[in-house]
């Protein structure tokens, strides 16, 4: 058999390694639908709910071990960058799935649920990050080749500071993404096999470990690959089939305007709706008796635990049946501790009954663009202006956000050549948008259910999802029957946006294998973003900071050991953060963006395209960003003021709220870096060549690459 003359040269051997790679995920995606359809079957035959979720959350798990183990390795090329042969569709796939973290799977639908139009900040910005990315930083970053964007400042502005501060950035900005997504994890989990949320934390660590623990970046690109297969056919079944159920019509990316429209005509209906207005005024009474307590907490708390035990007293002295009994001592046993965690609870209670005392249970109408009303009175036109503006803010700090985060950016090293960290970003850009195309559509098809089917129904006949919900969690899911009517009115009816999309396939009424196949799919959304995380954090620690400013000599096998115990360290110390609770999935996802914005995206962009940026000024905005960043997320957001003993008043600047921190860290890093820039020396000759060869990549080699 004659070779053909380029049978064995590098582009050769990546045609064949492209044609291997599709031929093995071509039939992995048709052994998935089989195993789905089984399942399916099966639950046609009498196999349990809960066999059903164990089954999906064994065998995906088992899979992505798989996976792990046959990519294991301990070269550092591999490890770090996958040997830089991802082929471009893969790379663009793999970078898809550690994109579409539980934010997007789990968060963005159920924002867009609650929140309307505004929270379309968030498929704006995301998606047009990544054509930053693709455009300013991705060929450049490519053509530089280092491993980790920490190495990039390091090389770039020279001294170990740049490079010290890139690692306390990368591992802030990424530490803070990955609790989100083990939140998704034990969310998801909880829901999925009915453990308790602490336990499915930790279960769901076994599947993010195993991955990038045994084979680095290699292992985390084939097991993301997998994953987004998983994550894209789960999230578009259920919202296909509620589009077919609703429309007759299987395309809703293409018809839910048509359902906004009766959903818009709903709304009006429910404001004037008089029995949702008995509703909303008894929630403005029960919060304006939370606000009298609170005037003094301790007299309250005490005037209600004597009332409290007085009634006990009656009910022991009347021999009352034990079951009123019961319900009295729980009662008592619940009410708060001390003064201060009565403050805090009757806050909560009391912002929560502010809420439900407006129209729509506080949700704006869903096709309204902001808050309040540019024609209206005074304060409607500074809720309209104030609206506009935190829109208009986060979908800043996500578009430079996207461009900034290191686990993203990271990709750009993984692909053979220039062109292909190019292409690859094109490709993670049609993969991602058609989850955010869906995304819309998913909440207004929900949102119409809820509307149409449950809200009027009698309490005692809600579907069994409901109450599924509620024992998962009860601030996941709730309802209060304030009127004692016995139907449910929309404003007595709580749900938390991180649910709606799991919650999806029982509203739309679908077997438990397709909620079950939803499931799967944001865990697979949340393990691939957090191995992608946990491998940026332990890379900075193990590689940036270890190997390149502790012991430059050290071993290639004994820097890989030390970022696996690093990985294995930094893991069990987010699951414990995220068991807290700290915050819904979307604020830390949201903050992580700000904090990559105002770090990263001033000192590569300039370091990238002006030679005259300094070290010392790139050092100075870093520090300067992420200080006003950090400073104005801990002042201003309820959790972190409450972690820290914070007790001044809120103070929000121009009304931005701390979500869109990085709205002011931003310009004050560009300000810096330019400033300090302009007088100080200027960087070397040498440092001034390697800009110059960084920002014109696309030589005829290099595009060929």
């Amino acid at each position: 058999m004659h070779e053909t003359p380029d049978a064995h040269t590098p582009a050769a051997d990546q045609r064949r390694f492209k044609h291997q790679l599709d031929r093995i995920y071509a039939w992995f995606t048709i052994g998935f639908l089989a195993f789905v359809l089984l399942l399916g079957v099966l639950e046609q035959l009498g196999l349990p709910r809960d066999v059903v979720g164990f089954v999906f959350l064994l065998a995906t798990i088992a899979l992505y071990a798989a996976v792990g183990l046959m990519s294991r390795t301990t070269d550092a090329t591999e490890y770090y960058v996958a040997g830089r042969r991802v082929p471009a569709i893969y790379n663009g796939m793999a970078v898809g799935a550690d994109w579409m973290s539980a934010a997007s799977f789990i968060g963005m639908a159920g924002t867009l649920y609650l929140t309307g139009y505004s929270g379309l900040a968030f498929v704006l910005g995301w998606t047009g990050g990544y054509c930053l990315v693709a455009l300013l930083l991705a060929p450049y970053l490519r053509r530089f080749g280092q491993f980790t964007i920490p190495d990039f400042l390091g090389e770039r502005y020279g001294g170990h500071l740049p490079r010290f501060l890139g690692v306390v950035a990368a591992i802030l900005c990424s530490f803070v993404y990955v609790v989100a997504q083990i939140y998704g994890v034990g969310l998801i989990t909880s829901r999925l096999i009915g453990v308790a949320f602490e336990l499915g934390i930790f279960l769901g660590l076994g599947g993010i470990l195993v991955c990038s623990f045994l084979g680095g970046m290699r292992a985390v690109t084939w097991t993301q690959v997998t994953q987004y297969i998983i994550l894209i056919i789960a999230y578009l079944i259920p919202v296909v089939w509620l589009s077919v159920k609703q429309t007759g019509i299987p395309v809703p990316q293409a018809i839910y305007g048509y359902q906004l429209e009766k959903v818009t005509a709903k709304e009006k209906e429910l404001t004037d709706d008089p029995k949702e207005q008995e509703v909303r005024r008894l929630f403005a009474a029960r919060a304006e008796e939370l606000s009298a307590k609170l005037v003094d907490p301790a007299a309250s708390l005490a005037a209600q635990r004597q009332a409290a035990q007085d009634h006990l007293a009656r009910l022991l002295a009347a021999e009352a049946p034990l079951a009123e009994v019961a319900e009295a001592e729980r009662n008592l046993g619940m009410l708060p501790r001390d003064a201060d965690s009565a403050r805090r609870q009757w806050s909560e209670a009391m912002h929560q009954a502010q809420a439900k005392a407006q129209p729509l249970n506080g949700m704006p109408p869903h096709g309204q663009h902001f808050r309040g009303d540019p024609e209206g009175d005074p304060a409607d036109q500074a809720l309209y202006d104030v609206s506009r503006r935190n829109f208009l803010a986060l979908v800043f700090c996500l578009v430079v956000g996207t461009a900034g985060l290191p686990h993203i950016l990271a990709r750009c090293y993984t692909v053979p050549g220039v062109r292909g960290a190019r292409h690859s970003m094109v490709w993670s850009i049609l993969f991602i948008f058609l989850l955010y195309v869906t995304a819309p559509a998913l909440a207004v098809l929900v949102k119409f259910e809820v509307f149409h089917v449950l809200v009027g129904m009698p309490i005692d006949q809600l579907p069994s999802w409901v109450k599924s919900w509620q024992a998962v969690d009860p601030s996941l899911l709730s309802v209060t029957d304030i009127n004692a009517d016995h139907i449910l009115q929309l404003n007595e009816l709580s749900i938390d946006g991180d649910i709606v999309v799991l919650a999806t396939p029982e509203i739309a009424g679908l077997p438990n294998v397709v909620s079950a196949l939803v499931a799967a799919g944001g865990l697979a959304a949340a393990l691939s973003t957090a191995d992608g995380l946990l491998l940026t954090i332990s890379s900075a620690l193990s590689h940036d900071l270890y190997y390149k400013m502790i012991d430059p000599n050290a071993a290639t096998a004994r820097r890989v050991i030390i970022s696996k115990v690093l990985l294995l360290i930094v893991t069990l110390l987010a699951a414990y953060v995220a068991a807290q609770k700290p915050a819904d999935i979307l604020f830390l996802v949201a903050a992580a963006f700000s904090i990559a914005a105002a770090t990263f995206f001033p000192a590569l962009v300039l370091g990238i395209f002006w030679r005259r940026t300094t070290g010392i000024a790139a050092s100075l905005g870093i520090m300067a960003g992420l200080g006003i960043t950090m400073y104005y997320m801990v002042m201003n957001q309820a959790w972190l003021r409450g972690a820290l003993g914070i007790t001044s008043p809120v103070d929000l600047w121009w009304g931005i709220q701390p979500i869109s921190a990085g709205i002011f860290g931003v310009p004050l890093g560009f300000a810096v870096i330019i400033g300090v820039s302009l007088v100080t020396r200027p960087p070397d000759r040498a440092v001034r060549r390697l800009v110059e060869r960084v920002r014109y990549p696309l030589e005829a080699g290099d595009a060929r690459g």
